[in-house]
């Protein structure tokens, strides 16, 4: 039986949002390795998912798989065994399609629903992650500090890619550290955790959830997670939010923090509090040890990455930060504000661009980009509306003096002019490179 409770072996199952970061691709790869008949319909064109088609194409010429790209029809939905949806998915008890599924009985999942069952049954422990910025940053401290102390962990989740992927390495008594988006949350049915970590809260995808309310309860659900006798761990602005099970609750307030990181940005102290207190909660090792362990984390790619200098102008990847206030966290990483020439801006997710517009005064220089980037631009006086990156880079370029930082740290999703964060984060990366090696 597999985890939505039918046998796969021979079963047509419809992946509903191949989409880029990996996790369609490691769903659809792990029902044909039992046995099942899949189909993937997105609304997305070939072109535009090629990168993802084309890891699929082995499967696809052998018949395993077939694609219906650009489109949805009701009648896949309704002669299926099973519907795998992304999470991505907007509103999806709004759906046409997924209403379609459920009216003709056909069962619904996700694929981090699947990984948390198989999980489950390796007998791995979990700790879960949540929070509107710093979640990813926290998840990965956390395994890395395990690693550091001898104890089995992976990280995984909303990080990208699929834990299905590496289903067979995980161990009984491994742990696994679940970076949990409150989309995932809101379809997520089974999970026990033995640590909740909810690092922060602000409006956010309000696109998706269609309300800040309804954004704020799906966050809520992880702490429904967390087992009897488990640790709740909680940022300084959910210090209210109340678990609903027996628990041993630990609240990190704006003093607490770890400091001689590896990496830029105080607001990463506070993360790394977090990250302790998970840690310290199912591990024996000394606060030393743990610390220790967790000063060796040199951070993420695109979350406030170095990426190179010349001639005193230096230029940090910051692509990461997908809300307003993760880039005014960026920006007062990196220092001097005065000399920061900073690059904002993309997809519009329905939330107050204010935190960005409010430090246009004290920034060298403020350039919107993407569909946001016209709002930014026009509600802060003497911004620059770039429209792209390459024309925002090029105006800084022409402008900047020794001593000057480039950031980009857009505060908004990256989805209207690039697949993900990290096909922006790449981008800017390689024009910095390609200035700096001039």
């Amino acid at each position: 039986m597999d985890s939505a409770g039918i046998h796969l072996d021979g079963k047509r199952v419809v992946v509903m949002g191949l989409g880029r970061f990996g996790g369609g691709v490691g769903v659809v790869r792990w029902l044909v390795g039992r046995g099942a008949r899949v189909l993937v319909t997105d609304q997305a064109s070939e072109e535009s998912l090629e990168e993802s088609v084309q890891c699929l194409e082995p499967l696809i010429r052998h018949g395993a798989v077939s694609l219906r790209l650009g489109e949805h029809r009701e009648q896949d939905f309704q002669e299926c065994d099973l519907v795998v949806a992304n999470p991505a998915v907007p509103r999806p008890w709004e759906n046409r399609f997924l209403r379609a599924a459920g009216d003709a009985g056909v069962a619904v999942t996700t694929e981090i629903q699947i990984a948390i069952d198989q999980i489950a049954r390796r007998g791995a422990r979990c700790i879960g992650v949540t929070g509107s910025a710093g979640k990813s940053t926290t998840a990965s401290m956390i395994a890395h500090a395990l690693g550091g102390l001898a104890e089995k962990a992976i990280a995984g989740g909303n990080l990208g890619g699929s834990l299905l992927e590496c289903e067979h390495e995980i161990i009984s008594g491994q742990w696994v550290v679940l970076e949990l988006s409150s989309a995932m949350l809101h379809w997520i049915e089974r999970l026990e955790v033995q640590v909740g970590v909810v690092t922060s809260f602000s409006p956010n995808h309000l696109d998706w959830h269609g309300n800040l309310e309804h954004y704020a309860e799906s966050k809520k659900r992880l702490l429904g997670m967390v087992a009897s006798g488990g640790t709740v761990v909680l940022g300084p602005d959910v210090r209210g939010w109340e678990p609903t099970a027996s628990t041993r609750r630990c609240e990190i307030d704006e003093e607490a923090g770890l400091r001689d990181l590896a990496m830029l940005g105080d607001h990463n102290h506070l993360n790394a509090a977090m990250a302790r207190e998970a840690v310290s909660a199912v591990c024996d090792s000394s606060r030393d040890s743990i610390d220790q362990s967790l000063r060796s984390f040199e951070g993420l790619a695109h979350r406030l990455q170095v990426v190179g200098e010349r001639d005193g102008v230096r230029f940090v990847c910051d692509s990461k930060a997908t809300t307003p206030e993760a880039s005014v966290l960026g920006v007062q990483a990196v220092g001097d504000t005065s000399r920061i020439h900073l690059i904002a801006g993309g997809y519009d997710k329905g939330v107050s661009l204010e935190p960005i517009v409010r430090m246009k005064e004290s920034l060298a220089g403020l350039y919107g980009i993407g569909a946001t980037g016209e709002e930014i631009a026009g509600a802060a006086a003497g911004s620059v509306h770039a429209g792209t990156l390459e024309r925002a880079f090029a105006v800084i370029t022409s402008r900047v003096r020794e001593g000057d930082t480039v950031l980009l740290s857009p505060g908004c999703a990256s989805w209207d002019q690039f697949d993900n964060y990290e096909q922006r984060g790449e981008a800017f990366i390689a024009l910095a490179k390609g200035w700096i090696e001039r």
